[in-house]
């Protein structure tokens, strides 16, 4: 499945042991049910390694769920538009439980109003 292959990709860029790992849109060709079990997957295993990732992605509930920092980009030539440091209250977070924080709706909110 799209989802093993992301996970396979995955294992074979922690094997050169990078400081940080690149997900361009790593989640852009999965159904939503498949992308919220991967992106828990992969969450867990770049915390486990203790690794950096930086995320693209268009999705702004991903960003939410997944980073501890969202930066917002202008158009082109893009620049930064402005960051929003990600404080939910949750539980052994996960990007699932992520978007069951109070906090969530506002973080998405703010940044919709960024991007408007």
């Amino acid at each position: 499945s799209k989802g093993n292959q992301q996970k396979i990709q995955l294992a074979a860029t922690l094997i050169a042991d990078p400081q940080i790992i690149v997900l361009d849109e790593p989640f852009s060709a999965l159904d939503y049910q498949t992308r919220l079990e991967v992106s828990d997957d992969i969450f867990r295993i770049i915390k486990e390694q203790e690794k950096t990732a930086l995320l693209v992605t268009h999705d702004i509930s991903e960003a939410i769920a997944m980073g501890e920092q969202v930066i917002v980009l202008s158009s082109r030539p893009a620049g930064i538009k402005n960051v929003f440091d990600i404080h939910l209250s949750v539980d052994k977070r996960t990007p699932f439980s992520s978007r069951t924080a109070p906090e969530f709706s506002a973080y998405f909110h703010q940044i919709w109003k960024e991007l408007s």
